[in-house]
């Protein structure tokens, strides 16, 4: 009698969320709740996060990118990440992550560049002297939005996987 071969197991999708300043943690929970996937949420101090084993809190050392290079260290193809840290979009985008802002914006490779360029010229404005304002508040539009481009990434990331098994 033939030997069945078992299907390789499909990879899990995982959410990396860098979270130190991440006003959309509880969307995240809900949603990751919802599809039954695994949360990180990377940051550089204690963060109070749900008591779940899909919630995984990760303290990294004190320092300049470290929590970055975290997440752009283990997000691949079947990931998605939560930032709005542009060069760490930019990173994870390289790796093949899906990549959302906060509002909902995707980061892919045809937005990226643009994304990088305009920090760029922010920062050079910034440091010439220029008054520059932070991103304004969420809005509930922005929350809504995000909601549904995080719906929207795992539905994709789904069928990428589920096609290429």
């Amino acid at each position: 009698m033939p030997e069945i071969m078992e299907d390789p197991e499909k990879p899990a999708i995982r959410i990396f969320v860098d979270a130190d300043a991440c006003p959309v943690k509880n969307e995240v929970y809900r949603v990751a709740e919802r599809y039954g996937l695994k949360v990180f949420i990377v940051a550089n101090s204690f963060m109070n996060v749900p008591r779940s084993d899909m919630i995984e809190r990760v303290i990294v050392t004190q320092g300049p990118d470290i929590a970055d290079d975290w997440i752009a260290e283990r997000a691949g193809a079947s990931d998605i990440v939560i930032t709005a840290d542009i060069p760490l979009a930019g990173r994870c985008v390289r790796n093949g992550a899906t990549v959302l802002s906060p509002t909902g914006k995707p980061f892919d490779d045809n937005s990226i560049g643009m994304a990088l360029a305009t920090r760029d010229l922010m920062t050079d404005l910034r440091s010439a002297g220029a008054v520059t304002r932070g991103p304004p508040p969420l809005s509930r539009q922005d929350i809504s939005r995000f909601l549904s481009a995080l719906d929207l990434a795992v539905v994709r990331v789904k069928r990428k996987i589920e096609g290429a098994a």
